[in-house]
């Protein structure tokens, strides 16, 4: 897809999203929204899913909440950290999971359905246009072009992003006790280059981006963010709570 299309979608449903996305969000006193200062790596991780790299230890760690009290699943406590070079943005999960699941293996499939992690991610002056990586326990990967609140486009395809995944016990077997896994991804700033004219950030650049985790299988489900996007049901689609990710050196 090209980037003035991608443009033309952009300015056309930002007067036409508001009314309708905000009647859905009701719930009062919601946190301010939060920003993320992603520092410069000095030396890029491995994307191996250990996150043992030093670039791991220096960026700052972020716990998701658990906006939705109705939910049965258990609150097992996620951590994200980011990153970033010249060549791409790099994002770690740490998922504690005392019964990790992930039945879908091919790119594309739903993997939201499984234990799984995501990033939505825009860089600045799009709105109501946004990227999306849905990422299970396995490292299968879904990405695609959301136009909210349209249909997603499940054909727009990110080229080079690297997904690996570590466990801590074994997928798939709820009769064993698992402890939990960790995913890291490292997504090329070219995978934005339809979005942005100049795709890698600057220092002092914002974009939005919210991270989320679907932990569970229904109906013993929970949905954890790190910005809460207010939603009355569990939903974590809604671009005007996108935290912010403030690039620094």
């Amino acid at each position: 897809m090209k980037k003035a299309t991608i443009l033309f979608f952009s300015a056309l449903l930002a007067p036409m999203t508001a009314a309708p996305v905000l009647a859905q969000t009701q719930r009062p006193g919601l946190a301010p929204i939060p920003t993320y200062e992603v520092h410069r790596a000095k030396a890029a991780p491995r994307i191996d899913g250990q996150l043992d790299d030093a670039a791991w230890q220096a960026a700052r760690p972020v716990t998701f909440v658990f906006p939705w009290a109705g939910q049965t699943g258990k609150k097992q406590k996620t951590v994200a950290r980011l990153t970033w070079d010249s060549d791409n943005l790099y994002v770690a999960y740490e998922c504690e999971d005392g019964d990790i699941t992930a039945l879908h293996t091919r790119h594309d499939d739903p993997t939201y359905k499984d234990d799984a992690v995501e990033i939505f991610i825009a860089p600045p002056g799009v709105r109501n246009l946004y990227i999306g990586l849905e990422m299970n326990a396995r490292a299968v990967l879904y990405d695609y072009l959301y136009p909210f609140p349209q249909r997603l486009i499940k054909k727009y395809d990110l080229a080079g992003v690297r997904v690996a995944v570590s466990s801590k016990g074994t997928l798939n077997n709820s009769a064993e006790q698992d402890q939990g896994w960790n995913l890291e991804v490292a997504i090329p700033w070219r995978a934005f280059a339809d979005l942005a004219d100049s795709p890698v950030p600057k220092t002092g650049d914002r974009w939005i981006a919210n991270m989320n985790r679907w932990d569970g299988a229904e109906p013993n489900r929970r949905l954890s963010q790190w910005s809460d996007s207010g939603m009355v049901k569990p939903d974590p689609h809604f671009p005007d709570r996108f935290g912010q990710l403030l690039f620094v050196e």
